[in-house]
């Protein structure tokens, strides 16, 4: 079982990587100059896609276009803004926007042009121009111009998501149109620039023109989406229900070898429910038609419904290369119960992931150990030589524990529901950090004061994860509750910081970039949601900008590990657990590709529709 949440959907990027042949003469580092002039940019070594290649290689570049396919949301929506803090936006309210670079679902860490066609860079990669298609419009028909990218950035940097302010106020210094297809981005002197085309690049891009046109507020929650450019626009919503977008006929990049066998479906439907149960009814009934299973007693046990007997819902379960997504119980590191370790480390012990696989997952995920898991990113054992190049400098200021022991594992438990020897060790930790057990069965410091945990939850599929791990706390002395509320309280709190655990995600890269400063850098620890566990440290600082520095991927690679030691050796998560495949449902009339790209599973991408398949299976009463 994964924790699914609007969030995550509603920052889904369909791919849209597009390239013209027309400008092939265009790619490549000039003679005359040391600019580098290309197609893309990969952060290290050659791209994998030429200038003219004619389409992705994991596509079918034949894929017919039509038919609808359709998921399911979360709790519900009041807005269709994804880039305000007001509101909760709609699955798939990204949509819309366009950006100047996109990237592949086959390569970690290049980026091509797509409202741009080409780019122009020095070496040290301190500033970049990009060079937009003049073909490129607005769903309006509108042009799209450098202005409208300008503006983009300046609205983002004003106006836009903390995480965005962030990281484009520390890092670019002036963004101009020199005229009305070339745009120039010049980055701040004194910080890492090897990422920082892409990031620009990977800006969303918004109509100047709209904006000045409507008056519209951007820092407003909003139910009309704001003018894009890509190819699908807003068929129609039924608030907090339903969720309609259509593929635009006149999408002006439809004909670009990159999009050949991509975009395929008329219609993507978003269908609404509650909590996952009624969700899973929902797909039973046949008022969604694919499903990314994510709780596993559903998919054990579940999918002997009629539809399935008949051969009308197929169950598959093709690989995934992916970054497991980090998925924990996180603490809120901003209470104070919280900032000794050792409390940290024995409330971790009473998470039972063995009992729960066995009894309550049927056998089917892997625990989580670290934040690149399933992945060669992943530290192991003693720290390597390559490593220490970079942990001894800070020697002084990390956790001996970095050196002198093998990188932090989850704790492991016996497959009963409360492991007495876990249970020993952590009572022994919390007396050692002065949290006695009085007569009542609670612990309590030195003023009185409860060792007190509420676990937040808006997943009803989650109680029985939550119930037993609690009981188990209740067992150590700890005063932890499990409180239940919706996903708009939920969104609420997670805003404010205003709880002691809640189930997150910890999302990383295999080519990490200054998102890392996102999750874990001290200066997002009192304003990111993506840092929702206020972690703040300055050697990990260091290491972050170790891993930005870095010229080449081995360094790249070794940085990435000894901070993912680093990290681990501070629990300040409790891992959960992943898969390697994923579990999917749908009405058997939808295809994909043979072979998969290793880092996405593309359904709403490159899948497309079979109306053979579709016909038959309403003519048997499937539909």
């Amino acid at each position: 079982m994964y924790k699914i949440g609007l969030h995550s959907l509603s920052l889904y990027v369909l791919f849209t990587i597009s390239i013209l042949p027309f400008y092939a003469n265009l790619t490549s580092k000039l003679a005359y100059s040391d600019t580098i002039k290309s197609h893309g940019i990969s952060t290290f070594g050659e791209l994998k896609y030429p200038a003219n290649f004619p389409h992705l290689d994991y596509v079918n570049p034949n894929a017919p276009k039509g038919g609808e396919i359709s998921i399911w949301g979360f709790g519900s929506f009041d807005s269709m803004h994804p880039y305000s803090t007001k509101g909760r936006a709609g699955s798939l309210s990204s949509i819309f926007f366009e950006t100047l670079l996109e990237g592949t679902a086959d390569e970690p860490d290049s980026a091509y042009g797509l409202v741009a066609y080409s780019m122009e860079y020095p070496e040290d990669r301190s500033e970049v121009i990009f060079n937009l298609r003049p073909e490129a419009k607005f769903s309006d028909g509108t042009p799209l111009t450098a202005e409208d990218v300008v503006f983009s950035y300046e609205i983002l940097r004003d106006k836009g998501l903390p995480s965005f302010r962030a990281v484009i106020e520390k890092e670019v210094e002036s963004a101009e149109a020199l005229n009305s297809h070339r745009v120039k981005f010049v980055f701040k002197d004194n910080v890492p620039t090897r990422d920082l085309p892409q990031m620009v690049g990977g800006l969303p891009i918004f109509s100047k023109q709209y904006y000045l046109d409507t008056g519209a507020d951007f820092e407003a929650s909003s139910l009309t989406p704001a003018i894009g450019s890509g190819p699908y626009v807003l068929d129609s919503i039924d608030v907090g229900q339903q969720i309609i977008y259509k593929r635009n006929p006149n999408y002006w990049a439809r004909d670009l070898p990159l999009n050949k066998g991509r975009h395929n479906f008329d219609k993507i439907r978003i269908e609404y429910f509650a909590d996952y149960n009624s969700a899973f009814e929902g797909f039973k009934s046949g008022a969604y038609t694919f499903r990314n299973e994510a709780s596993s007693k559903i998919w054990a046990t579940g999918y002997d419904f009629p539809s399935v007997e008949k051969g009308w819902v197929k169950k598959d379960t093709p690989p995934d290369g992916t970054l497991a997504s980090g998925q924990s119980f996180i603490f809120n590191l901003r209470k104070e119960q919280f900032k000794d370790i050792r409390v940290r480390e024995a409330i971790g012990m009473m998470f039972n992931f063995e009992w729960s696989n066995k009894t309550l997952f049927f056998g089917i995920y892997e625990r989580i150990h670290s934040f690149w898991e399933n992945s060669y990113l992943k530290a192991e054992g003693l720290p390597s030589e390559d490593e220490l190049v970079f942990l001894d400098p800070l020697k002084g200021s990390l956790p001996q524990t970095v050196f002198s022991e093998e990188a932090k594992l989850a704790p492991q438990s016996s497959e009963r529901q409360l492991d007495r020897k876990n249970l020993r060790l952590a009572s022994k930790l919390l007396d050692e950090a002065g949290w006695i057990v009085g007569d009542d069965g609670v612990r309590r410091n030195q003023l009185g004061e409860t060792l007190r945990l509420e676990i937040l939850n808006d997943s009803q599929a989650f109680d029985r994860v939550i119930n037993p791990f609690v009981e188990n706390l209740q067992q150590l002395g700890v005063d932890a509750i499990h409180t239940r509320i919706d996903n708009a309280q939920m969104t609420e709190r997670e805003r404010n910081f205003d709880f002691d655990m809640l189930v997150g995600n910890f999302r990383t890269s295999l080519t990490s970039g200054s998102s890392l400063k996102q999750y874990f850098g001290s200066e997002s620890a009192n304003y990111s949601i993506f840092n929702l566990s206020g972690y703040s440290s300055p050697a990990a600082d260091s290491l972050i900008e170790n891993i930005l520095a870095a010229k080449d991927r081995e360094t790249l690679n070794n940085a990435t590990r000894a901070f993912d030691r680093l990290l681990r050796a501070e629990i300040f998560w409790i891992p959960q657990w992943f898969k390697k495949q994923h579990t999917i449902a749908y009405y058997d009339m939808y295809r994909y590709p043979e072979k998969l790209p290793p880092y996405d599973l593309g359904t709403l991408d490159f899948w497309w529709f079979d109306e053979t398949a579709f016909n038959d299976l309403k003519s048997k009463g499937a539909l």
